[in-house]
């Protein structure tokens, strides 16, 4: 789960603080989650960034300084991908299906011919050879660590848990994400913590086809060409081109634009983090001093959104009606575990209240929760978002749910809820929906039909009702399988789902 992704206060959007911003972990959820349950009489907290096991009877602590802004890329290795993988399966696709964001549900079965993804019941896109096309079921990608402990870009369908590397074992990759038609897939390899920024630090932005084949992956930039010693908070689709933060030092903040058939660099931003496409010229993004603003490739100064509030942060697009998810923290409560949920339209009206931070009075404090890791369903219809629940005692540190030295030690420390949006105005309708706890990172497909999130290190792929936001049969559950599916940091770590 994703402490990081809240706290700007303490490592900030712009300026990124050395102290607690490590990659292992930012809380004791993602050590629980990437490790398994502490051994009896344990704990598992996250000190430094790294997880470590103590004794229940040490007083509770809790790293809660650290946003998905300050943590730096886990240590991977230099890298020439082999480019001898397994072939991930997934043809281009005639056409997309899509109607200005709203994606057209056809009946189609899996295995059923198509011309297009339209014509493809939910879940499954048209693809194959132009003379047999056939309705498959969609990827889902992820960055996971192996049983070596290097970090992997993996695809897989989301039916069947066959996960496929996208770089060779013998190198380290991460952060895989798809371009708007699902037949291209980028992602970071070679990424080291030793090095300097001439590009060993960095690695290298490469673009693979999909399917894919035995050949070496394009490389669009490095640190050198990227100026950048990290490609952090990377994104593609719905854009026409990839964004990335870069990185100097402790200093994540700054947006590029890569351009996806290759080309140099270019700043998009001087300042400001987490990118988030509207279209393929549109974005939205956040920084410390100003909070949400949008800009548009090539052209000209950003735009803030000052309704939004000076700290606004973690912008997400929805494209099909120029709204923006995003979270801001509530400053009477405790610092780095207080954000909440809102959405403001771009125009600028009122912003609207999705999910608060609670607090409830037990004994020797109090329980509470912040809000986390938000997504929209692609339609605009849902919003999804992680509940963290912690104790805040009366004296003393917080610490997460879940654990055993805590009043709330047989709570879940994570929930998923579902929350459904009026498209109009991006009012909340009824009550939240717990959806999944003891998970993180949700996703929605682009058909707004399944969720993907993390739990235990495994992927699970639910099916729902998009009407009620009710869950439809059992959730599909990915065996570990030699791969662990990273948490630590935030946005950058939730699963991508191939569009249609």
């Amino acid at each position: 789960m994703s402490m990081r992704v809240v706290v700007s206060a303490l490592c900030g959007a712009l300026l990124v603080l050395s102290t607690g911003c490590g990659d292992e972990c930012v809380d004791a959820f993602d050590c629980r989650s990437d490790n398994g349950p502490p051994p009896a009489g344990q704990e598992w907290t996250c000190r430094s960034g790294n997880c470590e096991l103590r004794d229940v009877q040490q007083p509770p602590e809790e790293d809660a300084g650290t946003e998905e802004d300050a943590g730096t890329e886990e240590d991977a290795g230099t890298e020439e991908d082999a480019g001898t993988e397994e072939d991930a399966g997934t043809g281009e696709d005639a056409g997309t299906g899509d109607d200005g964001g709203v994606v057209v549900i056809g009946t189609g079965a899996k295995g059923d011919v198509c011309t297009t993804s339209a014509d493809c019941a939910a879940g499954l896109r048209c693809e194959g050879a132009a003379e047999a096309m056939t309705c498959q079921a969609l990827h889902v990608a992820f960055t996971a660590m192996d049983d070596s402990d290097a970090m992997a870009a993996v695809v897989t369908r989301f039916d069947e848990p066959e996960p496929t590397r996208l770089s060779d074992a013998a190198v380290d990759s991460r952060y895989p994400r798809w371009n708007s038609a699902g037949n291209r897939i980028a992602f970071v390899r070679g990424a080291t913590e030793t090095g300097t920024s001439s590009g060993n630090l960095a690695g290298e932005l490469v673009v693979r086809d999909v399917p894919l084949a035995e050949v070496e992956p394009t490389v669009l930039a490095n640190g050198t060409s990227g100026s950048t010693e990290g490609f952090l908070y990377l994104e593609w689709e719905p854009g026409d081109s990839l964004l990335y933060v870069r990185r100097a030092g402790d200093s994540i903040s700054g947006i590029s634009r890569v351009p996806a058939e290759g080309g140099a660099v270019e700043e998009a931003t001087a300042a400001g983090t987490f990118p988030a496409w509207r279209d393929g010229d549109t974005f939205a993004f956040s920084t410390a001093t100003v909070g949400l603003s949008t800009a548009t490739v090539g052209g000209g100064a950003p735009t803030p959104l000052a309704a939004a509030g000076a700290t606004a942060e973690q912008p997400h697009y929805n494209r099909v009606n120029d709204q923006l998810l995003f979270l801001r923290p509530d400053e009477t409560r405790p610092m780095g575990l207080n954000a909440a949920l809102y959405i403001i339209p771009v125009g600028g009206a009122a912003v609207q209240t999705i999910a608060e931070a609670t607090t409830t009075a037990v004994e020797g404090g109090s329980v509470d929760s912040y809000i986390a890791n938000p997504t929209w369903a692609p339609d605009g219809s849902w919003v999804a978002y992680v509940r963290a629940y912690f104790f805040n005692p009366t004296t003393g540190e917080p610490v997460l749910c879940g654990g055993a030295a805590s009043p709330c030690a047989g709570d879940p420390g994570n929930i998923i809820f579902l929350r459904r949006i009026n498209p109009a105005d991006g009012a909340p309708v009824g009550d939240e929906v717990s959806f999944a706890e003891g998970a993180t990172l949700p996703s929605f497909s682009p058909d707004a039909h399944h969720v993907a999130y993390i739990q235990g290190g495994q992927l699970y792929v639910q099916q729902i009702d998009p009407a009620a936001g009710t869950k439809v049969g059992d959730a599909i559950v990915h065996p570990v399988g030699g791969y662990t599916l990273q948490t630590s940091r935030g946005d950058d770590h939730r699963p991508r789902w191939q569009p249609r």
